[in-house]
């Protein structure tokens, strides 16, 4: 039986209070680059250490619900879609 490997990093780019985006990625350096280069303002805040894809998946979408339920169903500024 393989393991899976623990590659992936959950994260919110956040502006002081605000969450601009929730997200997940394999390299948070070049996900950093990626948000500057698209104009979006923020840091990244990291939750835990890598985990597995489907571990992280799981998270996003969970955050991605709990944040439209709190947010009369709006996702935050940067994200488009749920998954």
């Amino acid at each position: 039986m393989s393991k899976k490997k623990r590659i992936m990093y959950k994260y919110k780019l956040m502006k002081g209070n605000q969450i601009l985006y929730i997200g997940i990625t394999n390299d948070l350096k070049r996900r950093a680059r990626e948000h500057k280069g698209e104009g979006h303002k923020g840091s990244m805040k990291i939750f835990g250490r890598a985990v597995t894809e489907e571990s992280a998946r799981q998270w996003e979408i969970a955050e991605l619900e709990k944040y439209k339920r709190s947010h009369g169903g709006n996702l935050p500024k940067y994200n488009k879609k749920i998954g």
